[in-house]
C-alpha cells in the first residue's frame, strides 16, 4: 500500500513562515497527481495545492496564491509545501494527498486514493 507520512506542521505568529513535507513510500510517476489539502474545524475539506508532474501544471487556491508554494522531490519521493507569510485563516489541519488515475489533478478531495495523517497548523494574530 501506498503510504504518504507528513511533518513540518507547528504554531507559528501570523506572517511567519513553515515548510511541510510529504513522504511517499514509493516512487511518484509522471502521472501522478501530489498536492495539499486542509480542513480547519467546521469547515469543509479544501484543495490548497497541486502539482501535475507529466504536464508540469499547478494549482493554488486563490488565499494562498503569492504566499504558498509547491514542490517535487523526485529523488526523495518528497513533496513539500512552503507557507510564507501565514495568516490566522492558514490555520488548519494539513493533509498531504496523491492519486494515480493519470487523468491530472482532480479539485475534490474525494476523488484521491492516497492521504498522509495531517499535521496541525496554527497561526496566531
Amino acid at each position: 500500500q501506498v503510504q504518504l507520512v507528513e511533518s513540518g506542521g507547528g504554531s507559528v505568529q501570523a506572517g511567519g513562515s513553515l515548510r511541510l513535507s510529504c513522504a511517499n513510500s514509493r516512487d511518484i510517476r509522471n502521472d501522478d497527481c501530489v498536492g495539499w489539502f486542509r480542513q480547519a474545524p467546521g469547515k469543509e475539506r479544501e484543495r490548497v495545492a497541486t502539482f501535475y508532474p507529466k504536464r508540469g501544471t499547478t494549482y493554488y487556491d486563490d488565499s494562498v496564491k503569492g504566499r504558498f508554494t509547491i514542490s517535487l522531490d523526485i529523488a526523495k519521493n518528497t513533496v513539500s509545501l512552503q507557507m510564507n507569510s501565514l495568516k490566522p485563516d492558514d490555520s488548519a489541519m494539513y493533509y498531504c494527498a496523491a492519486d494515480d488515475r493519470g487523468d491530472g489533478c482532480p479539485s475534490a478531495h474525494v476523488n484521491y486514493r492516497y492521504w498522509g495523517q495531517g499535521t496541525q497548523v496554527t497561526v496566531s494574530s
